[in-house]
Parts: structure tokens; sequence; C-alpha cells
């Protein structure tokens, strides 16, 4: 069980859960976002040196493609996949 807040949509939530298999970090921070999710390396060589960092909206227009651009993120990380690789 994740020590956090869930998500109200199920298929955020479920991408939220994925990020965190993952590794990276999910913080609900109840502001204008729903909440932030975090690299696990959060180098600047990560997307562009922009570092790997997400904004999760609380109630996006489209939930199911909120939800891919999550995942997409997580799989896109230049330091996820060296981490998953083992290099």
């Amino acid at each position: 069980m994740v020590d956090r807040k869930r998500h109200p949509s199920k298929e955020i939530e479920a991408a939220l859960c994925y990020a965190e298999s993952q590794g990276w970090l999910v913080v609900a921070t109840g502001h204008h976002a729903w909440g932030k999710m975090y690299c696990p390396a959060n180098l600047s060589t990560c997307r562009c040196g922009e570092y790997c960092l997400t904004c999760i909206w609380r109630t996006p227009k489209n939930a199911h493609n909120h939800a891919r651009a999550l995942r997409r993120v997580v799989d896109n990380c230049t330091v996820t996949d060296t981490l998953k690789r083992g290099n």
C-alpha cells in the first residue's frame, strides 16, 4: 500500500503505482496540481537538463490521456532506463 493520498481517478492512480514501482517518488502537494512525480536519480542529464519532474493534475480534461502521459514520462526517462538495464 502506498504512503500517500490516493488520486481520485483510477486510471491516474494506476499510472502513479506504475511510476512508484519503477522507483519514482510521488508526492501529493494539494495545491494547484494534485501532486508531482520525481525521478529516482533526479540528474541534470535527464530530460535535456530539465530533470524528471512532472505535475499530476487533479481533474485533467481526459484522465486516460493524462495517465498515458505519466507512464510515457517514466518509460522515456533515460536514467530509469539505465537503472533497468543495470549499466
